[in-house]
């Protein structure tokens, strides 16, 4: 049931390197596949015990990475079970974060729940806010297939 890892990739290229350091010890780093995985993980629980143990597993690594935040609507239990991760780690755990939409659509990401003005207070408080513009990784690399391809026609015809 552990997903502790220091070789699990993560779907965005930018978290393969904070979530793959030199020196880490095995348990230092927690990478879940996708923010829906965790928090699909989180609601199946069929007891509270067991909702608790998986809530330890995801605030106690040092660095928690969780990719993909804002590709889903999610419920408010969704919401609820994120912010308490997002709380247990706050001043204590490092937690690195990637999404497509900016802070102020996180309520059309989460619609009706509570808690998301202090979901979004607790994820910016003392943190760094890297804003990533640019092409996508995945449009460039198929781009440079297509005109590999493209080139490898012409020389055949050639």
């Amino acid at each position: 049931e552990r997903f502790d890892s220091v070789d699990a990739p993560g779907e965005h290229p930018f978290l393969r390197q904070p979530a793959r350091p030199e020196r880490a010890r095995p348990a230092a780093v927690a990478v879940p596949p996708v923010a829906g995985q965790m928090l699909s993980d989180l609601c199946a629980t069929d007891s509270d015990s067991t909702l608790r143990r998986r809530i330890d597993r995801y605030a106690r690594p040092d660095l928690l990475a969780v990719d993909e935040v804002g590709y889903l609507s999610y419920s408010n239990r969704h919401a609820d079970l994120l912010f308490e991760i997002v709380a247990r780690r706050h001043q204590k755990r490092s937690t690195v974060i990637t999404t497509n939409r900016p802070f102020a659509e996180w309520r059309e990401m989460f619609p009706g729940a509570a808690c998301v003005v202090s979901l979004v207070d607790r994820i910016v408080h003392n943190a760094e806010v890297i804003a990533l513009d640019g092409d996508s990784y995945r449009l460039k690399e198929a781009q440079e297939r297509a005109a590999r391809k493209q080139r490898q026609r012409r020389s055949s015809k050639a």
